[in-house]
């Protein structure tokens, strides 16, 4: 007789974010120009212009309440300057950066859960940008050298250091309210990016 692979139990937060954005994150996916046989140069220049005014702001909102936990690296794992880097790669200039629409309408962030549903999913993007960052390679000829750094921002850590936030995710001390401070801040991300997204008309 097979003994039984050993199953390591989900935590409540995690279930609870799967259940809550699920239906959100595919929403969102399902919009993406990514996959389109009209999407080319032009328009991932201008999906990541949308995509940089919507995480610096957001990365500045996080920075800004100070309320990310004190043992988070919050630093290391910003990416509105990795976008930057990419545009400016692309042949904009710091001005033209600089003149880009930013995103008002942001998820607030007034505690730590709050704080951890936003990380949640700005994280979790780390791990489609690996088969966004293969598809881009392929049929653009864009990778980190000439302006999609963004969608590798990891490189070969990404596997590790998305296990590794879970992980903190997870040790967290949240009970049932937090939790769903939790859920709900992270579901006002999708919801506030895809509304911005459809704002700039990148999104199918």
């Amino acid at each position: 007789m097979q003994a039984k692979a050993h199953e390591v139990p989900v935590p409540p937060v995690l279930q609870d974010l799967r259940a809550g954005t699920a239906k959100l994150h595919v929403s969102l996916e399902k919009k993406l120009p990514f996959f389109s046989d009209r999407f080319d140069t032009n328009a991932f220049q201008r999906l990541m212009q949308a995509y940089y005014g919507f995480y610096l702001p957001l990365e500045n909102a996080l920075l800004d309440a100070a309320v990310t936990p004190a043992d988070f690296d919050l630093a290391s794992r910003l990416k509105a300057p990795t976008l930057r880097e990419d545009l400016l790669t692309m042949g904009l200039s710091a001005e033209d950066i600089e003149g880009l629409p930013i995103c008002q309408s942001l998820p607030v962030i007034s505690d730590r859960p709050t704080c951890l549903g936003v990380l949640y999913v700005l994280e979790g993007a780390t791990l489609g940008g690996q088969i966004l960052r293969r598809e881009m390679a392929s049929r653009l000829e864009l990778n980190a050298d000439n302006g999609a750094a963004f969608l590798d921002i990891y490189g070969a850590e990404t596997g590790r250091r998305w296990r590794n936030f879970i992980d903190y995710l997870s040790s967290r001390p949240l009970d049932t309210v937090e939790r769903k401070a939790v859920v709900m801040t992270a579901r006002a991300t999708f919801s506030c990016f895809e509304r911005w997204l459809e704002s700039r008309e990148v999104l199918i």
